[in-house]
């Protein structure tokens, strides 16, 4: 039986890609969880437009298994030819055609990558931080956190600021505004001192832009007092805050540090100081260590972002939307929130959405797929709204918020125990092995290769289900425990 999952997985997206435009774009489409657009792409295809795609594959071992990946979706629910749902929202009192944005990183360095990316699909940008400072980058300065084949599961950089002139960067994020006016433009800056911080942000109101994103959070700056030094003192955020806010008109969105113990404080710093925003999370401080990808030959602190840090991201971002200090403040009512950390898919986008956030950025994935995954973002979260009957993003924002709970507060009384799937087991073992060494011995695996569960043992921890290679482990009834 094929796995899909991790058959697409084995597809290198090519860049035009020989197995012809539907095909390839139907297997990023699964490979991104948009599995309404794939069955819609693969459908009108025959089997021998699709073997002779799967003829055409480039490949490192075998070609991707195209008519197999068309039979494995066919029971997905077909797309509705009903109207897809707007996904336009209000983000800081700007008016936004989609929640997708890029992050201030490399991924918008220039005028031209970003004008390719609002032509894809993206509704805006936090262009990458402008400053005064003469920046000098080193080389080579990234580096991926790879598990069993799969890169990019971490990503570690050393990238700090725009290495442009600072007046070359406010003059192409003008040029942007003027040729894209129904997207929104947002300068990021550093200061290095209140005057500088107020000049900066006059610029970029100048320049036309839609909101000033100030960067408290860069985790690798050479300088001591910039970056993520301030974004871990509340007092210098409210100081640099204020100063900005009370000298541009635009909104103002300050962009936060994970490297903090809580984000109540500089959340409080921000409202306090009449932000209209929070950008969180930046970049996690982490060391780099990789063998075969020094940094400058050396090693050193640097920050880790992609799919690792989405859990840590979800969590800050829980503190700031479930706080119930900053809703007796009233932060909910006079800031919006922008999610960024482990954005991938459409999916991850809507865990950012269902916690509070009214938008998201993306820089990692765009840095290993391209522009191109917008189609899959707002596609997937289109047909997802419509499966649902949800006509408005916004109603989906902070509905999860009831349901995270303390772990005291989780049922402790009942438990599921897991369910193996005959047709899928492969009697690989893998689910054994995990149970007797890291679980609680309640899984048997004899001769005949079958994994047996051994209910009396088993406490429902579920990480047989977990370790399963071939999602043939799946949970049975809820029950109560045993006495």
């Amino acid at each position: 039986m094929l796995h899909i999952t991790e058959e697409v997985s084995r597809c290198l997206l090519c860049a035009d890609a020989p197995c012809g435009k539907e095909v390839a774009r139907a297997i990023r489409a699964i490979r991104f969880e948009n599995l309404w657009t794939a069955r819609e792409l693969l459908d009108q295809l025959n089997e021998q437009e699709l073997q002779a795609a799967e003829s055409r594959c480039i490949h490192y071992d075998r070609p991707i298994r195209i008519s197999e990946l068309k039979s494995a979706i066919s029971n997905q629910q077909p797309v509705s030819k009903a109207e897809l749902p707007s996904l336009e929202i209000n983000f800081c009192d700007m008016v936004c055609e989609n929640p997708f944005f890029l992050a201030s990183s490399a991924v918008c360095t220039n005028y031209e990558m970003v004008a390719r990316a609002l032509e894809a699909g993206w509704a805006g940008v936090f262009y990458k931080t402008i400053c005064k400072q003469d920046i000098r980058e080193v080389s080579p300065r990234f580096d991926a956190v790879r598990k069993e084949g799969t890169p990019f599961v971490g990503f570690r950089n050393m990238e700090q600021l725009s290495e442009n002139p600072y007046e070359m960067d406010f003059d192409i994020l003008h040029k942007l505004k003027v040729n894209y006016p129904s997207k929104r433009i947002i300068a990021s800056i550093m200061g290095q001192s209140e005057e500088e911080w107020i000049e900066l942000a006059k610029m970029a109101e100048a320049a036309g832009c839609d909101a000033v994103e100030l960067n408290f959070s860069c985790p690798q700056m050479r300088l001591t007092g910039l970056g993520s030094d301030i974004g871990q003192n509340p007092e210098l955020i409210l100081f640099y805050t204020s100063y900005v806010r009370e000298a541009v008109n635009i909104p103002v969105i300050p962009k936060m540090t994970p490297n903090v113990m809580s984000m109540t404080s500089p959340a409080l710093a921000c409202f306090y100081a009449g932000a209209n925003g929070i950008s969180a999370i930046n970049t996690i401080k982490s060391i780099t260590m990789s063998h075969d990808a020094e940094v400058s030959e050396k090693k050193t602190v640097s920050g880790y972002s992609g799919k690792a840090v989405k859990p840590i991201a979800l969590r800050m971002i829980y503190e700031m939307t479930g706080n119930a200090l900053l809703h007796k403040a009233g932060i909910e009512r006079h800031m919006d929130i922008s999610g960024i950390g482990g954005i991938e898919t459409w999916r991850d986008a809507l865990e950012f959405i269902q916690l509070g956030c009214r938008n998201v950025q993306v820089c990692t994935a765009v840095m290993q797929y391209g522009y191109r995954i917008i189609d899959d973002l707002i596609l997937g979260l289109q047909h997802y709204m419509q499966e649902r009957s949800v006509v408005e993003l916004k109603s989906l924002v902070g509905e999860e918020l009831k349901n995270i709970v303390l772990p005291s507060d989780l049922d402790r009384e009942t438990m599921v125990l897991p369910k193996i799937d005959r047709n899928k087991c492969v009697g690989c073992g893998r689910c054994y092995v995990s149970c007797m060494d890291g679980g609680h011995q309640a899984i048997t695996f004899g001769d005949d290769r079958q994994p047996r569960i051994v209910g009396a043992k088993c406490v429902g921890c579920h990480l047989c289900r977990l370790v399963c290679p071939t999602g043939a482990i799946g949970m049975a009834h809820r029950m109560n425990k045993p006495k």
